[in-house]
């Protein structure tokens, strides 16, 4: 499942959490994945964005801060597969992450992971996605960071989140759910010590019911 670590290097807006100290913890409803007018909406992305590390005036240049997007795919509470940096898409093709930004330089979306929900085999009932720092830093450090999901067919932002600061070195973005009714994601925003997909699994079994 994991292979080895490469060398060091319209829907309505929704924004409940504006990067301060602490997540609201307790404020998580549920988005159901639909258009206006009822559509499922099955092609989805998220992107992730940060400044790159601020160059000093005087000494020794910052180390690069390198974010990484990930999607985990659940069957219940099983993992199945993952799409990150060191597997670029899944096994059917349906979510793949979009090339692999080192330093965060860039305008946009630095980093970009797709989903075709209506490709995902039926065993699959739950996608989380993640943003963990493959270099170590704290999220303190991060400039500018932030992460989003958004409708690939119409460009309708779907929800936004100013990245969590704080001590961590991951973040659970959110959570999206197959249900009878269809999709739906639910925001999670919460900061977690990850600096590789892998060392998220302990912490995302009780969003996945």
């Amino acid at each position: 499942m994991w292979p080895s670590r490469r060398a060091a290097p319209t829907v309505g807006q929704h924004h409940w959490f504006d990067g301060g100290e602490s997540p609201q913890k307790g404020w998580v409803v549920p988005i159901p994945l639909r258009a206006t007018d009822g559509a499922p909406l099955e092609n989805i992305a998220m992107g992730l964005g940060w400044d790159a590390a601020k160059r000093r005036l005087f000494g020794s240049q910052p180390d690069a801060i390198d974010l990484n997007a990930a999607a985990l795919l659940f069957s219940g509470d099983q993992l199945v597969e993952a799409v990150y940096h060191e597997r670029l898409e899944s096994s059917d093709g349906a979510v793949r992450l979009h090339a692999d930004n080192l330093t965060g330089d860039g305008p946009g979306d630095d980093e970009t992971i797709t989903l075709d929900l209506n490709r995902l085999p039926s065993r699959i009932s739950g996608v989380a996605l993640l943003v963990t720092c493959y270099t170590g830093q704290t999220f303190n450090k991060i400039r500018n960071g932030f992460c989003r999901l958004l409708d690939r067919r119409s460009g309708t932002q779907i929800t936004w989140q100013t990245m969590l600061r704080g001590p961590h070195t991951g973040m659970i973005m959110g959570i999206l759910l197959r249900t009878n009714d269809g999709w739906y994601y639910t925001e999670i925003a919460e900061g977690i010590t990850a600096d590789h997909p892998r060392e998220a699994m302990p912490q995302l079994a009780r969003y996945l019911s």
